[in-house]
């Protein structure tokens, strides 16, 4: 028997050679990834490099392969070392970023960069790198496992779903998760937990989809309860999602030859740190005035909408002419803007122009 299924089997009647089934289609179909050591690198020797590790697990946060691919390029060419990244001026970082959303995860990246440059090394454990900014439970699981052999869990909403399909988990999602998470840490095999996490992510993104998955295919299809079921897609079973609460406001374009003005959003806050046209305040109401500078009433030329995590936004996009730069604010050219923005002040620029 082999030592992944030994591993397995003693504490997890009923998955007795499970992560055996799923190495071994690992090591036939892995994805090839641009930060990825894959089987047959890893049996010639080659270990991960924990900085292009950890970074792509930030990325791919809340964000598809495909959108985190370029933008992983980019920062591995630019700042080839954690050392490089930990060196760089906040603003180009935060400029690097946009387009890639949630920029709590730009600004921790730093932070932690900084924290390891300063330290001289990383954290070689889950638990060491839980005390890292802007590192949760799966990314430390996901670094620990991935980079460093330890035997640790990276338990995302992938491997969520697969796990609420083999155990056909119809209870409350809350304690189910808690369930999953207990039970994945058991299955990880103490030889191979690297590759184990990167099978689990590989099936749930390429076989065990949320919509039409491909049961047939499936490695571990005869552990599956859902499929012996027959209704793989019913699970999870979550609770329904409250509507999001809508928020609203003015975004200003307000331009000068070929340059537009921007600010620098406060460093705290959604979207901190990032360049952005100028705009009101967002509240329910749409209420929140305007500053001084922009009491002229201007053309009011269209509405845009961006989704963000706990709210929808509606911006209306005004465009304004002014004689003097207001304070605290600064020229960019169009060219540029663009490229710099979140995707919210991407869509305002882009309806103005």
């Amino acid at each position: 028997m082999r030592s992944t299924e030994k591993a397995a089997s003693a504490v997890s009647p009923g998955f007795e050679g499970f992560a055996g089934a799923l190495l071994d289609w690992y090591a036939r179909s892995a994805r090839d990834l641009p930060w990825r050591v894959g089987p047959a690198e890893r049996a010639a020797g080659t270990t991960p490099d924990p900085y292009r590790v950890w970074l792509a697990e930030i990325m791919l946060q809340q964000t598809t392969v495909p959108h985190a691919t370029r933008y992983f390029y980019a920062f591995t060419q630019r700042w080839p070392t954690v050392e490089d990244l930990a060196a760089a001026a906040d603003g180009d970082v935060m400029a690097a970023w946009a387009g890639l959303g949630y920029y709590a995860r730009a600004r921790n990246l730093l932070k932690c960069a900084r924290e390891i440059a300063a330290a001289g090394d990383w954290p070689r454990s889950e638990s060491g790198l839980r005390k890292l900014p802007g590192i949760g439970a799966y990314t430390a699981g996901a670094v620990a496992a991935l980079a460093f052999g330890e035997r640790a869990p990276a338990v995302d909403g992938n491997v969520d779903r697969v796990f609420a399909r083999l155990l056909a988990a119809k209870g409350d999602w809350k304690a189910e998760k808690t369930r999953i998470a207990s039970l994945v840490r058991e299955l990880v095999p103490a030889d191979r937990p690297g590759e184990f996490a990167e099978a689990l992510m590989d099936l749930g993104a390429t076989i065990c989809t949320p919509k039409r998955p491909n049961c047939l295919i499936c490695p571990v299809r005869d552990w599956c309860a859902a499929r012996a079921e027959g209704e793989p897609e019913r699970y999870p079973v979550k609770p329904e999602k409250k509507a999001k609460p809508k928020r609203q406001g003015e975004v200003f374009a307000i331009f000068r030859e070929m340059d537009v003005l921007v600010e620098r959003r406060p460093d705290s806050g959604l979207l901190g740190g990032m360049l952005a046209l100028p705009t009101t305040e967002w509240s329910e109401s749409g209420a929140g005035g305007r500053p001084e500078w922009a009491k002229e009433k201007g053309d009011e030329i269209g509405e845009v909408r961006h989704v963000f995590t706990h709210f929808e936004l509606r911006l209306t996009v005004v465009c304004l002419d002014l004689e003097d730069t207001p304070e605290g604010f600064e020229w960019m050219r169009v060219s540029k803007a663009g490229d710099a923005f979140p995707s919210v002040f991407k869509k305002a620029l882009k309806l103005a122009l």
